[in-house]
């Protein structure tokens, strides 16, 4: 834990809101969003709960950043494994799975996201004033446009759906989380009643199964 005093200048300011950012990141790397409490974010950056306050007005404020940055991230580092993983010259049936692959591969170490994307709707975008959350939500429109820039990039028969579909992928990414991970009470159903198994679900084998799938439905539907 680290004491602060009193930031006088927004260079210091910024070192602040920069500490409670990082200090939610550690958090979220031992827990899942919904366990993230501001009295314990408050009680390991330092500072007192009203002086967080003054840098994130809650809790849920301060996890949109967090999604809005690694976000960001995922879609810059996304472009190179797209690069890497989509064979330019093949047909688009082919690329549209790759595309899917490799979106999901590029999942694969970034639970934080993938749980804040799950987060976003029902819990994030609460508690959150008009002004916090016009500026997630812009912000959020420029992650779309990007990601969708990628899909074009690779599958250029998209045209104007590749907005939709973009939109779509990270929908599909937080509600394919939510459900991949049961309950204790689902598991112990699971393991009574083999026949319930089928509804166990892996995250990455199914999600790149739903995204493959909407990616090929997107490109057979007509532009607009």
């Amino acid at each position: 834990m680290t004491t602060f005093q009193r930031a006088r200048s927004e260079e210091q300011r910024e070192i602040r809101r920069r500490a409670i950012l990082d200090t939610a990141v550690a958090m979220l790397d031992e827990m899942p969003v919904g366990a993230v409490s501001l009295n314990e974010l408050s009680r390991r950056v330092g500072l007192a709960k009203s002086n967080v306050l003054r840098y994130f007005e809650s809790r849920e404020a301060v996890l949109l950043q967090l999604l809005d940055d690694a976000w960001k991230q995922w879609t810059a580092d996304l472009a190179d494994h797209l690069a890497a993983g989509v064979d330019a010259g093949a047909g688009v049936d082919v690329r549209g799975e790759q595309f899917a692959s490799v979106v999901v591969a590029s999942l694969a170490e970034r639970t934080m996201l993938c749980d804040l994307f799950s987060a976003q709707a029902g819990v994030l975008e609460h508690n959150v004033s008009a002004d916090v959350a016009a500026r997630y939500k812009r912000a959020a429109l420029a992650n779309v446009d990007a990601l969708a820039d990628l899909a074009r990039t690779h599958l250029p028969e998209l045209g104007d759906r590749a907005e939709g579909l973009a939109r779509s992928m990270t929908m599909m990414i937080g509600a394919m989380w939510t459900h991949a991970r049961p309950s204790p009470a689902m598991l112990a159903a699971y393991d009574a009643d083999p026949s319930l198994a089928v509804l166990r679900m892996d995250f990455a084998a199914s999600l790149r199964e739903m995204l493959a799938t909407l990616t090929a439905g997107t490109l057979a539907r007509p532009t607009p």
